[in-house]
């Protein structure tokens, strides 16, 4: 049973790394090669670490996902409250309009 996890470890490394045998062989300059699986493997590390830490600090991000959006819909109802009924803020403040009376 080792044997073929073995092999399979091995294969799979090999699809992946080896310039050689992945896709990659197709590629005719190697040194082109070499550049793209650099920048696969930065991408795979920025993503791995990102989706790690986004685990780790879920609860954080969730709680500041939701402060974020209450304070967009806070400013979304002021200035939708400014334009349809601005007196709202005056009488708010307690002072009165010019030419408005008791």
């Amino acid at each position: 049973m080792i044997t073929p996890l073995k092999n399979y470890v091995v294969f799979a490394w090999n699809f992946i790394f080896n310039h050689e045998v992945s896709p990659l062989r197709n590629i005719p300059d190697v040194a082109i090669r070499h550049y793209v699986l650099q920048i696969l493997g930065l991408m795979w590390a920025v993503s791995f670490s990102l989706a790690i830490g986004s685990y780790s600090f879920l609860a954080a991000s969730v709680v500041g996902h939701v402060i974020l959006v209450a304070a967009a819909a806070i400013t979304v109802a002021t200035f939708a409250t400014a334009a349809k009924k601005p007196d709202v803020f005056v009488r708010a403040l307690g002072r009165r309009l010019d030419g408005e009376h008791d």
